[in-house]
Order: structure tokens, then C-alpha cells, then sequence
């Protein structure tokens, strides 16, 4: 499939340009017009048939709908919002970010008055149904109960979640506690914390090992003390998931604080973002969460819709763990490398 970055790559040009162009947005010069345009009829581009202006052309804006809600931790949202505006440019589109708790209004004018083609809309629920009231093609990063008539891209979290607890039963722990996110994301039935700790529950069950999960605000103060709940009601626990990218920084400091030293005393796998675990001391075993290309796949389903293809209705990213210091041999014994 041709796209606007080929042509761009052809004419000399940068893809913004071959957008404005097709779209009339901005002034070009009768000879830059003219490079683009003889490189579109070389390469037999055909600008997309869906998602329209008013004058026939694209408005090339995509709509990012990022709720800032109780429990959004940032960082991981940037790393998805980076990965989703890299690939956007590729294809010569403009993201517009759109915060609003509760925008479906706003987003149905949005779309209506064709100032974007379509949206990502990001933080599914479980019963998430926000895709089909919108009047423009949508992608949801995440995944809710019912997928039907949807198109979604997600980290299979119900895997991480078991693939966590196999790899700790794999070196013979029996005990494991899961610190998740904050309570306020449970209530709201977020799709990606119920479904890894959906996936870390059954994974003990089929292994026979004793877990304890419990939900983590995001302060030390919060930490240290649902680390002090999971030590008291199990004291035999050895090895902790930790699915709260805010709740690490301070894990190593808590622990030791109730006893435990990290790797000695108890082993630690995180589901989070590779550079993250690196920075830790000691570094830590994890399932890396992968937002860039969540982003990345986002767009690309979105535009081979707007180019009037059929997406899958599901992209499901496989889990992958690294382990690290904090996942030793039960005889003490570290990884290397």
C-alpha cells in the first residue's frame, strides 16, 4: 500500500506537506504542488474515500481521547502518546489531544463538524461501549468484555498476569502476593488491572500456589502499608507481582522496611515498561508493557480504516518477561545479563 510518507519520499518533500497538499490547509507553491502531485500519479497513491471535509479532502487530525481520571499514572500514557504521534507522521496526521472525564458530546460535535477522521480513545472499561456512539472510525486501546462491532489493540494482560506467577513457580516459590492498581481503577472496571489480575488468580489456582492480591494507591505511604496487609495476612509469602508502574519506586524501601530484602527474602516481577525495571536496584524482573507500540498499532489500524480496508476487530500483543536480579534461583544463584 502507497502512503503519503512514500509520496513524500518521492517528491523530496516532507509527508505535512503532501497532507496540505491534498487538503488545501495551508499555502504550497505551484511548484511543490506540482512535484506532489506528479508523484502521487507515479506511485498511484489514492488518497483515502472515508472520513472526509466538506470540500472532499481529509482533515488528516486524529483524535486522541485520554480521560485524565483518579489513578491515570502519566508516564505510561506519554510513552503511548509518543509511539501513536511517530507513526501519525508517517502518515502525514496531526493528533489532537482530547482530556475531558466524561467528552462523548464533545466528541460526537467533533466528529460531526469533520475537524478529525477519527479517534483512539484510550482507558477501556471493561463494558466499554464509547466506540460505537461515535460517528467516526475509532480504535480502542484496551479491551472490553464485548468486542463485537469494535476495532481494539491491546496487551494481552491476562497472560502477563499468568505468565508472572509461572515464572515464580518455575523457581519454586508458593507463596506470592499481587500489589495492583489503585482501588479507584478496580471501581471503575478498567479493563487492563482486572484482567491481569484476572490472569495472575487463575495462573496460581492451576499451579497450586497461595496468592494474596490487594489494590495500591499510589503514594509510599499507601505502599508501605499494603505491603504491611500482605505481609501479616501471609507471612509465608516469597516473590510479589507488581502491576502500578507509581508503586515501584518506593517497593525495594518498603519492603525492607517490614523485613523483607529484595532478592534475599523475596523475589519481585513487575508488569511495566523495560527501562523502568532497569532503573531499580536491583534491577527488576519484568513483563514489559509495551505503549509505544500499543501507539503504533492504534494508528495503523485507524488509518487502513479510514483507507477504506477492514481492520482486525482485535489486536491482542503477546506478553514477553526479562529477568532480572530480582528473580534469583531459590538456591541463590542470579541471572546473568
Amino acid at each position: 500500500m502507497v502512503t503519503i510518507a512514500d509520496v513524500a519520499q518521492h517528491a523530496g518533500v516532507a509527508p505535512s506537506t503532501v497532507s496540505y497538499v491534498l487538503t488545501g490547509k495551508r499555502p504550497i507553491s505551484a511548484g511543490t504542488k506540482s512535484k506532489v502531485r506528479a508523484s502521487i500519479s507515479s506511485l498511484g497513491y489514492e488518497p483515502p474515500v472515508a472520513a472526509r471535509t466538506a470540500d472532499g479532502t481529509r482533515a488528516n487530525v486524529i483524535g486522541v481521547v485520554l480521560p485524565l481520571r483518579t489513578g491515570t499514572y502519566l508516564p505510561p500514557v506519554t510513552r503511548f502518546v509518543t509511539g501513536a504521534a511517530t507513526t501519525a507522521r508517517r502518515y502525514g496526521v496531526d493528533l489532537l489531544l482530547m482530556t475531558a472525564e466524561d467528552g462523548m458530546p464533545a466528541l460526537r460535535r467533533v466528529a460531526s463538524s469533520a475537524h478529525v477522521d477519527g479517534f483512539l480513545v484510550m482507558d477501556a472499561d471493561m463494558d466499554d461501549g464509547r466506540l460505537r456512539q461515535l460517528p467516526a472510525p475509532s480504535v480502542l486501546i484496551g479491551r472490553p468484555s464485548a468486542t463485537t462491532g469494535l476495532t481494539c489493540v491491546d496487551l494481552d494482560f491476562e497472560a502477563a498476569g499468568a505468565q508472572c506467577v509461572d515464572h515464580l513457580a518455575d523457581l519454586g516459590h508458593r507463596s506470592i502476593g499481587f500489589l495492583g492498581a489503585p482501588s479507584s481503577v478496580y471501581r471503575r472496571s478498567t479493563g487492563f488491572a482486572h484482567r491481569a489480575m484476572a490472569g495472575f488468580n487463575a495462573a496460581a489456582m492451576r499451579r497450586g500456589v497461595a496468592a494474596t492480591a490487594v489494590s495500591v494507591e499510589d503514594d509510599r505511604g499507601a505502599v508501605l502499608r499494603a505491603i504491611e496487609t500482605l505481609v501479616r495476612a501471609t507471612p509465608s509469602t516469597t516473590a510479589l507481582v507488581v502491576h502500578n508502574e507509581a508503586a515501584l519506586g518506593g517497593i525495594t524501601a518498603c519492603l525492607r522496611a517490614v523485613g523483607r530484602e529484595v532478592p534475599e527474602d523475596i523475589a519481585v516481577v513487575a508488569i511495566c515498561a523495560d527501562e523502568v525495571a532497569e532503573r531499580m536496584s536491583p534491577p527488576l524482573t519484568s513483563v514489559r508493557l509495551p505503549a509505544e507500540e500499543l501507539g503504533r498499532h492504534a494508528v495503523e489500524l485507524l488509518v487502513a480504516e479510514l483507507d477504506g480496508r477492514r481492520p482486525p476487530p482485535l489486536v491482542l500483543l503477546p506478553p514477553s518477561l526479562s529477568r532480572r536480579a530480582s528473580t534469583p534461583d531459590r538456591q541463590g544463584s542470579t541471572p546473568g545479563g
